[in-house]
């Protein structure tokens, strides 16, 4: 077999199509995702804490010459190292308040799912029976049933 057969069994494969259906439905998901959290949640959260914006906040590595400006902008514009943690912290700030939102929010909707099933009809039913054993498993209890009675008498 040759190596584009081979590569076509593979790409053809159920699996194959299913991951990329799935990484595509996954990047159009990312955008709606983005968009809920930047037009709908986060200004609730600037309404709620206020702009929170550490991006200005850095340490200068370096002598800073007096006629630059004390902005970050200005300092990498001017070439001077800098330790800028702010960006860091507003990033992670907004991660840390964001996730416990989302974790709110499903905390919520699992809760409801609980109180209103979808389906009653479906949960009042018991479970179905386990199904028959397999014919080997039914042949193996008469041999070990035969052998108990040879065995008594």
């Amino acid at each position: 077999m040759s190596i584009a057969q081979e590569f076509r069994e593979f790409a053809v494969k159920g699996n194959v199509i299913d991951l990329a259906v799935g990484v595509i439905i996954g990047g159009a998901f990312g955008k709606i995702v983005d968009s809920v959290v930047n037009d709908l949640i986060m200004p609730m959260v600037g309404l709620v804490f206020g702009k929170l914006d550490f991006s200005n906040l850095f340490i200068p590595l370096a002598h800073v010459p007096p006629d630059i400006p004390h902005t970050l902008e200005a300092m990498r514009k001017a070439g001077v190292p800098v330790f800028a943690y702010g960006h860091f912290l507003t990033i992670s700030l907004n991660f840390v308040i964001l996730a416990f939102i989302i974790f709110m929010m499903v905390k919520q909707i699992n809760r409801l799912k609980r109180e209103w099933p979808l389906h009653k009809h479906e949960e009042a039913q018991p479970d179905a029976p386990p199904p028959p054993p397999a014919e080997d498993i039914l042949l193996l209890r008469e041999i070990r049933d035969s052998l108990q009675q040879r065995r008594q008498t």
